[in-house]
């Protein structure tokens, strides 16, 4: 009798994982997580080329003050005419 109980309770369990598994499969569900999941790793790309360019742009400042082409304007132009800043 606790042999039954026992088999019994086992095959419910599998039952309901199995009907879980199968229903975690359907088409609404499938689609959901890929969109979830795209999202995501939008967003990290996105973190992601928001660092480089932060990063870039630190370097850039640095490279720029190394060589001295610091005191460019916005035109690209520098105080001196004949000095170019290597674009």
């Amino acid at each position: 009798m606790i042999r039954r109980l026992f088999y019994m309770a086992v095959g419910a369990c599998l039952a309901v994982w199995s009907m879980r598994k199968l229903q975690s499969l359907r088409p609404d569900h499938v689609a959901r997580r890929a969109v979830d999941r795209t999202v995501r790793f939008a967003d990290r790309l996105r973190d992601f080329a928001d660092e480089v360019r932060h990063h870039s742009a630190i370097r850039e400042s640095e490279l720029r003050t190394g060589f001295g082409l610091d005191k460019v304007d916005a035109t690209g132009a520098s105080r001196d005419d004949d000095v170019k800043d290597g674009r």
